[in-house]
């Protein structure tokens, strides 16, 4: 939990060991995914998803130009730590140092963000209900390679979820592991198939390279670049 509310709530440089500084274009990760999705969106979105939000930081960016947003995580102690933060503005927590060692740290949301815009449930984003109807914008955070079947959310899942002309950004490392999705899910030479499984209902408009610094401790670090990529529902 720690490391997440870390890598959602703190800025790389400031997680880094004293003198280092992030290598250039490493930023906060769930605040460039949603500035990202913000600044592909055309007219005035009035509703965002925002699939596999974890601790919620890039539920709570959206809110910032969009006045329905809705976080969706399975992790239950991931969206108990978001609806603290929007009901509190803020949370508690002890991050790693070394060994056992622990620094007390907080989390907090940015004073302009209008909170009472956000909620958070619990859900499996293989079965999203129905009742939860359609956005102009939706954001999947390194979450396709955390699925028991990527497939199915691509086919099935994404285009009924999302109005036409709206927008949905995808970000993935592609670390497959039989931790989440069973080999024979994997999507092998992840983004061409990607694209070949959106094709029919989405349209690729924009793709890049996203770094991103996970802290494991303090001298411990993941450094990873997402595939980030923008699609216009057709």
């Amino acid at each position: 939990m720690a490391e997440y509310l870390a890598f959602h709530y703190h800025e790389p440089a400031l997680l880094l060991p004293k003198g280092v500084t992030p290598q250039k274009g490493v930023r906060n990760f769930p605040y460039s995914c949603a500035h990202l999705l913000l600044s592909k969106a055309k007219g005035s979105p009035s509703r965002a998803l925002d699939l596999g939000c974890a601790v919620g930081r890039s539920t709570f960016e959206l809110a910032r130009k969009i006045p329905e947003v809705i976080g969706i995580d399975y992790s239950r102690s991931f969206i108990r730590a978001a609806r603290q933060l929007q009901r509190k503005g803020e949370i508690r927590f002890r991050l790693l140092e070394e060994g056992k060692t622990t620094k007390p740290c907080f989390a907090r949301v940015s004073s302009p963000i209008d909170r009472k815009r956000v909620s958070f449930q619990a859900g499996d984003a293989l079965r999203i209900p129905k009742k939860l109807g359609t956005f102009e914008l939706v954001l999947a955070a390194n979450l396709i390679d955390r699925l028991s079947d990527p497939q199915q959310f691509l086919k099935k899942v994404l285009p009924k979820l999302i109005r036409p002309g709206g927008i949905l950004l995808l970000t993935s490392p592609y670390t497959w592991s039989t931790d989440f999705t069973p080999k024979t899910k994997w999507l092998h030479d992840s983004f061409p198939t990607i694209q070949r499984s959106l094709r029919p209902h989405f349209r690729l408009i924009h793709r890049q390279n996203l770094p991103f610094l996970l802290r494991e401790h303090r001298r411990k670090f993941q450094y990873a670049f997402a595939d980030a990529t923008l699609w216009r529902r057709l």
